[in-house]
Parts: C-alpha cells; structure tokens; sequence
C-alpha cells in the first residue's frame, strides 16, 4: 500500500465518529502496520487537514472527481495538496497510475487554487499560509518551541554558535510568539517567521524559538542528544525537584515515559557533583567521596519506572541518546504502585518525581489533527462529461431525478451532535457527554494520582517529593495536594508543602500561583477521611506554594500545567522508619554497644518476613549490607564456594540436614536461619589453592560462635522453604 492509501485510510478513520484510539499523532505512530515512515506519514495527514477546506473547493471545482472514478475523495486532497504546495510534488514514479490521474488536470487545478486564494483576498501564497495556519490552531495562541540544552553532552554556548548560528536573541518570549506570524523574503517561499529565539530566564539552559522556521528533529543536534524538544511547563517539575546528591541521594522518575524529565533530572544531578561523579552520603559517614573511594560512598542511581513495556521503550531509548543511561536504571514493565518501600535497593531514595497520568487538559496541540473536509464524491449515475446526458429521457421531458449531494459535515452535527472526547495525556481518548462524565472522569484520576502520591511519601529516606499534572482541573490539583497533606502518611512522617520562598530561584520568580477558589475542600473531602480544616492563612501559604501554569495568550508561551512540592526535615518520623530499616540515619560507632533488637538482625517487610535477594541472601539492619558477601568468599580469583554439612553418617546418602515442622516447612530460629538436625553443623568451604576451611555454627553452637573471631560474624540464611 503506498504512502497516499495508508494516510487516506488513516484520516478517513479519524473522522468526526472516530473517539477511539487518541490523538492523529498517537494513533500513526502506534500502527505498526504501516510500511511508510510513520513522520511521513503524519506530516502528510496534517498538512493535508490543515488546507483541506481550500483543496475541498478547488477539487469540487474543476470536477476532479467526475473525470478520475478511481480516486476517493480523502486520496483527491492528499495528491493535489502535493501536487500544489510540496516543493518535491507527488512522491509516487512519473508513470504511477495515481501521480498520472491528477497531473493530467495540473492546470486546471492550479488555476481553482488561484481563484481560492483571491476569495480568501490574499496577496501571496505565504499570506494565505499564514491564513491557514490561523484557522488550524482554532484561535489558540502560538508557542515558541522550546528546546532544553542537555548538559550532560552540549552547553548553550556550544549550541548558540551551532544549532543556532545566524539567529537572533531577543530579549522576551513575546517578541519570539510576535515573530512567529512575520515573514522574510530572505527565507525563500513556504518559510514562516524570523529566525529568532530567546534564552529563559526562569528555567537554565532552555531557550525559546519562534515556530515554523526550522525542524529541530532533523538537526545533528537533536540526533546526538545534545538538545531535547520539551515545553518550558514540563521543566518545572525537575527544576523545582533540584535534586542534590550530597542531600537527597538517589532519585526518582515514578512514572517516566517517554523520558523529558527523567533526562532533566540527570542533568541536574550531573550538574551538582565534582569532577564529573554523582556522590551521594549514605548515612554511615560524614565525609563524601567519589566512586570506588572511601567508606560510605555511592554513585548517584536515577531509578525511572514505566509499567507500559512499549512507552518503557521509548524510555529506554531516550535515556541512553541522552546520554544518562550509565547511572539511570530504567524499570521497564514495572508499576511504581507495586514497589516495596522497604526494599533495600531504594534505601537512599531522597528525592521522587511523581507525574501521573491525568485528564491532559492543559496540552498545547493535543487535538492535533484539524477538521477534515472531504470533497463531495459524484453519484453513481453521474456521467465523467459536465455536459447533462439526454439519452435516458428520450421523449424530451425534463428528468427531475436529480443527484442528491451527500449531507455535509454542517447538517450531520446539527442533527447528531458529536460527543466531545477527552485525550489524555497518555493519548487514549474517553468520551465525555455531559459535564458529570468529566466529573467521574477528574474524580477517578484524583484517586490515582493521591494513592501514588500517598505510596511515595512512605519511601524511608524520601525527603523531597514533587508532584505534577498536564491539567488545568483543581480535582487533579490542589484538590489532591491538600488531601495528602491531610493523609495519615503526611502527618506521621512530617510531610509539608515546599513554601514559595524555599523555592529554586527562577521558581520562586514564577507569578502565576494556585487558584483561590480551589482552597476550599468543602463538600469535596467529605468521608474522605480529612477531618481538620485549614485556617486562611495556612491555605494561603498552600496556594502560595504550588505552581500554575495555562495555554493562553499571555506571553508566556507554555502549555497549562501544576507542580507541587513536598518536604520534610526527617525531626518527625514514625517508628517503622526509625527502626533501623534504612533510612539513611547514622549508625552508632563500631566501639558502641548496640541495643538488642527484638526482631533480629535482618531488615524485613510489612509482614514481617526477611528481606532476601534472588540468592535468598538477608540484609543486615546494622550495616545495610548483605550478611554473606559471595564476591568476597569466592575470593579475586573467582573460585567456587562450596557449603558441606558435617555430622552427616555414611550411607545416608541425600538426606537433607535440616529439620522439618508437621507441614513439612524448613523449621528456623529467631533470626531466620534453618535450624540443622542433631549432631549436623555447616561448613564452607572456599575453593583455589591456598585456601581454608571455615566453620559456620549450626544448632547449638550459635552462642559459642558469636564471640568468636569477626570472620564468623556472617551469617547465611540463603534457604527457602
């Protein structure tokens, strides 16, 4: 199938009916059926969109449709949109069947498209452009294209004599969005705008630049990570987050695809370290140091989650072309929600990006895909010729059964009006027929959105939380910062909003805050659980904290957007997170005498059950380390290691050596460990020459063992039941 079938079939199928499947964007690119590029393909659907009511005329008018049966009305727009405003003309061979049925009526086609341009009383073809381009965006304002320099592989400097050489740097955003609707003889026909662009200043190495004037992805830049298209709104996030490795440890992305802000805060973690290494202190030291350095030092881990696998890749993707994939794991396939708190890989997570799905409201560009006007199709009893036949009415009279046009878009939504479709900001499309529909709608998402921001508000060591929406609703926004504020969770460990002044620098200078009348939870918190109420001036100080942003014509030149941000000093804490579960706390000195924990020396989970990794090895609530370290028995030169039982009698052959309850469960003491039948005791025994045997204490020996030398302090819990 050529590139005109699929983009005909396409956009006849995302008609005024279709409300499935997303945006034009996301429904092109997720089609993996298509065998011409997807971006060809979505250029052409858009394009064509855009001018399809002056093509619509011009096909009706010189009566395309009436000569050539075989063309459909959607395949009509897209070759004679080629054939008169791509600079490459029709992209099929000279003798393609198709190419040939439209450049047969060329002039013919070419003079109804003058005739539509002198209607529309524009001078020029870039006049009517700018026309067009008007009418697509519905009266919605222009937005520069905004454009994060990647820290980690370029600098603004670098990009400004590259990228960017032979622009012009103005002073404002505004004077970028003024520029966008200029034109430039110089810029050759079909080009929009002035090459300008102007350096933010609320946001470090973002920069502005004015639309239509320059495709970006096409750039070496673009290609080798150097720079990454994302709006300013989405930056606050990360930005806000400021992420530092000696404060916060390892970080965040809970919910990441396709990767703008997991990418944001390597560059911010990057930015804040020495000598290019990404330290952090883990609790056990006060000194800091760098990879491979002293005691208690690690690099910095961005651990990024995304439970839809083929987002996950995009992800994955994104990262490495960042150039951040050496200290970010991406979790490909994992749901945030389902993570444990407690598990020792996130024991110093400090800082945590949360940036759920929600409603999408506030995204510049989400309908992407303007009012298709198709051209009327003949009837079948017409005939190719204009000229009326009269041999089906030989007696002369006058034949009334006239060719009844098909009814037009107008009249099919005045008679079935069309049901408004709410595309998220994962591009899935929900239908919304009344007001309570996007209330339900707001409401179900509010629950999500609290529930995972509740879940990451109990990680051990978290002390920074920012919390951020695509949408303009209070329900997805301040509704839900001041219900986690008022959350079990908030309250036992301390939680409180990042006030206004506690804020970066180019944040604090953002003026547009969180609405007034979205203070008030009244009538909205009831039964939830949320009994005190706020006095004035705390909700003040709230709304005051967090972050607006809207789509609208203010000069700004942002998408709508809400950040808020969370902390807590660590003075407030609830005991399970004070208990020596790793929470990054010091740990008493090696010549102090530690108290007795009632529930072992392991960490263990909510249940109650020893935390073990894949090798069924536990961790040590003293250190955070593994109790038996397999690297280190098996010594440099990598030799096996072996674990005998001893007391074993002759002949018993395979007899296991542990003891067994009714149940037939591995019967353990009080610290986990399988306790060994009478007279049986373990044994290790490290392979390579040279090397000894070691004794592990079994049953009854575990008291005479545990003042031993410090090489019998590690214990093996490694069985599983």
């Amino acid at each position: 199938m050529s590139l005109y079938h699929e983009t005909a079939a396409i956009l006849t199928a995302a008609g005024p009916t279709a409300t499935h499947g997303g945006s034009l964007k996301s429904r092109i690119f997720k089609d993996k059926s298509l065998k011409s590029p997807p971006a060809q393909v979505y250029a052409l659907a858009l394009e064509t969109s855009k001018w399809s009511a002056i093509l619509k005329e011009v096909v009706e008018a010189s009566d395309l449709l009436k000569h050539e049966r075989k063309l459909t009305p959607a395949l009509s727009l897209l070759l004679t949109h080629d054939l008169l405003l791509s600079k490459s003309g029709i992209a099929l061979p000279a003798t393609h069947g198709l190419r040939v049925s439209i450049e047969r009526h060329k002039a013919r086609l070419n003079s109804e498209f003058v005739r539509a341009r002198i209607r529309r009383r524009c001078a020029t073809l870039d006049a009517l452009r700018t026309q067009v381009e008007i009418e697509a965006r519905g009266g919605c304002p222009v937005h520069p294209r905004w454009i994060r320099v990647n820290t980690l592989k370029s600098t603004v400097e670098e990009q400004l004599a590259t990228t960017f050489k032979g622009w012009e740097v103005v002073e404002s955003v505004a004077e970028v969005i003024k520029a966008a609707d200029a034109f430039d003889s110089q810029q050759g026909q079909g080009k929009r705008g002035k090459k300008v662009i102007h350096i933010d200043g609320h946001i470090p190495n973002l920069i502005a630049a004015c639309p239509g004037v320059a495709d970006f992805t096409k750039t070496e830049a673009y290609k080798a990570g150097k720079i990454i298209l994302q709006d300013k709104a989405s930056c606050f996030p990360a930005y806000l987050l400021d992420p530092r490795p000696e404060r916060d440890g390892d970080v965040m992305d809970t919910c990441a695809a396709p990767g703008n802000k997991t990418t944001h805060l390597a560059a911010i973690v990057a930015s804040r370290v020495e000598d290019g290494k990404a330290v952090v202190f883990d609790g056990s030291t006060s000194k800091k140091g760098k990879k491979g350095g002293g005691k208690g030092t690690t690099t910095t881990t961005i651990f990024a989650f995304e439970k839809d696998p083929h987002r996950a890749k995009t992800l994955q993707k994104m990262v490495k072309t960042a150039g951040s994939d050496s200290f970010t794991v991406v979790n490909a396939g994992k749901d945030f929600l389902k993570v444990n708190p407690l598990d020792a890989k996130y024991r110093t997570v400090g800082a945590l990006l949360l940036d759920p799905s929600c409603s999408g409201s506030g995204i510049v560009g989400r309908d992407d895909a303007p009012t298709l006007h198709l051209p009327s199709a003949p009837s079948s009893s017409s005939t190719p010729s204009s000229v009326p036949s009269t041999k089906a009415n030989p007696k002369g009279k006058q034949n009334n059964n006239k060719r009844k046009s098909p009814p037009t878009s107008s009249s099919t939504e005045a008679k079935e009006p069309p049901t408004k479709v709410l595309i998220d900001d994962d591009g899935v499309a929900i239908p919304i027929s009344s007001q309570a529909d996007l209330e339900a709608r707001i409401a179900s998402l509010a629950s999500f959105q609290l529930t995972l921001l509740q879940h990451a508000m109990s990680f051990p060591a978290a002390k920074r939380i920012t919390y951020s929406t695509c949408s303009i609703h209070a329900g997805e926004n301040e509704h839900v910062v001041l219900r986690a504020l008022a959350s079990d969770v908030a309250k036992r460990r301390g939680w409180r909003v990042l006030k206004r002044e506690e804020q970066v620098e180019g944040m604090r200078r953002w003026d547009v805050r969180g609405e007034q009348g979205a203070m008030d939870l009244e009538g909205v918190t009831e039964g939830e659980g949320v009994k005190e109420k706020m006095d004035e001036k705390e909700k003040e100080e709230v709304r005051d904290a967090v972050i607006r942003a809207y789509y609208r014509d203010d000069g700004m030149g942002v998408m709508g957007f809400f950040v808020a941000g969370f902390v807590r000093d660590g003075t407030v804490d609830d005991p399970i997170y004070t208990n020596g579960t790793g929470t990054g706390a010091a740990q008493p000195e090696d010549d102090e005498e530690e108290k007795e924990d009632p529930e072992g020396p392991f960490v263990r989970d909510e249940q109650g059950r020893i935390v073990r990794d894949v090798n069924g090895i536990p961790t040590l609530k003293s250190t955070g380390k593994k109790a038996v370290d397999l690297k280190e028995l098996q010594g440099e030169d990598e030799s096996s290691v072996e674990y005998r039982v001893e007391g074993q009698e002759e002949g018993a052959g395979k007899e296991e050596p542990y003891q067994r309850d009714e149940e037939g469960q591995i019967v353990r003491d009080e610290e986990g460990l399988p306790v060994l039948k009478e007279g049986r005791r373990w044994k290790v025994v490290k392979g390579g020459k040279g090397q000894k045997e070691e004794e592990v204490s079994g049953e009854g020996e575990s008291e005479s063992k545990e003042e031993s030398s410090e090489e019998d302090d590690g214990e093996w819990g490694g069985f599983n039941d």
